[in-house]
């Protein structure tokens, strides 16, 4: 059973639960890819709800967002699995089933066509309305050096347009 709720009313518990991690999963064709964020936020843009979700231009996420633009965010509300974390946030979709690895249950969809998972239940069904690729000249030094010391600032923006928000009760 899901519980529809205001994400705007959860933009707090999202984006405390960001600190730690939340999932944000794509689907494309029969490959489904969950992986562990840490930057986004709910908002209002163009007078629409939307979760705005930060990709690397390398990771598998972007390739399937690419294919098919919706994304869900799974954010964890009663503690979190450090196993399912450390997989979804360290292997490749590309090289692993990381949902089936990680020992995750899909939860169908209610409005887009990606599945939300069941053990992280504040789910956000997002359909890209914009994207953006960042431009890492425009990225202040101090942030540079603290946030990309080993890799490039290489993000894409996905303005994903909320389409369904809900608590997955898993009774």
């Amino acid at each position: 059973m899901k519980r529809n709720i205001d994400p705007l009313a959860y933009s707090a518990q999202i984006a405390q639960a960001l600190k730690q991690g939340a999932f944000l999963t794509t689907k494309s064709g029969d490959k489904v890819n969950s992986m562990v964020i840490g930057w986004g936020h709910v908002g209002i843009v163009w007078g629409r709800p939307v979760f705005i979700a930060y990709v690397r231009t390398s990771r598998y996420t972007r390739e399937l967002l690419d294919e098919n633009p919706a994304f869900t965010v799974n954010v964890p509300t009663q503690g979190f699995s450090k196993e399912a974390f450390a997989i979804c946030g360290s292997q490749s979709g590309r090289d692993l089933n990381k949902i089936q690895a990680a020992g995750l249950h899909l939860e169908p969809p209610e409005v887009i066509n990606v599945p939300g998972i069941r053990e992280y239940p504040l789910t956000l069904e997002c359909q890209v309305i914009y994207r953006q690729e960042q431009d890492p000249a425009l990225i202040p030094e101090n942030i540079r050096q603290q946030y990309y010391v080993r890799e490039t600032a290489d993000h894409v923006c996905y303005y994903g347009e909320i389409k369904a928000a809900y608590i997955i009760d898993r009774e």
